[in-house]
């Protein structure tokens, strides 16, 4: 299986509003995540399985997402990275992380953050290369 990584790709809403829902384990919420992604965020990946073109939208194939939001100078934050179940462990979620992180440095950023659940610290830690720092957390809900 072939898959494309797209920095800043098209993509359709539903198809991202699909993949969270099965990434986080919800009922999929219509999201305008392109009006959010091209207001907020330095970039975005998409992953999509071979046969279509890079770039293309619609919601065929998409089976990866990550955003990358920012302050607008050296910081960079991964934001909700999702994996379709039928390609986890095969590389996809790496993948993305690692277009993401080049695309951050290519925009100048020197630091890219993220925030996990326990449960994902083989992941960032381990595959993806992030060092372990101290944090803070305030629930605002």
């Amino acid at each position: 299986m072939t898959i494309l990584y797209d920095w800043r790709g098209d993509f359709d809403n539903a198809a991202v509003d699909a993949l969270h829902a099965e990434a986080f384990g919800h009922d999929p919420v219509p999201t305008d995540w392109r009006t959010r992604v091209h207001r907020h965020s330095l970039g975005w990946v998409c992953a999509r399985e071979g046969g279509g073109q890079s770039g293309q939208g619609g919601s065929g194939g998409l089976v990866g997402f990550v955003n990358v939001a920012w302050d607008g100078g050296a910081h960079a934050f991964v934001l909700d990275t999702m994996v379709a179940r039928n390609t986890r462990g095969s590389g996809v979620g790496t993948e993305l992380v690692t277009t993401a992180a080049r695309g951050a440095r290519a925009a100048g950023c020197a630091w890219l953050h993220v925030d996990f659940e326990e449960h994902l610290r083989p992941f960032y830690l381990g595959a993806c290369g992030f060092r372990p720092t101290d944090a803070g957390l305030i629930a605002l809900t």
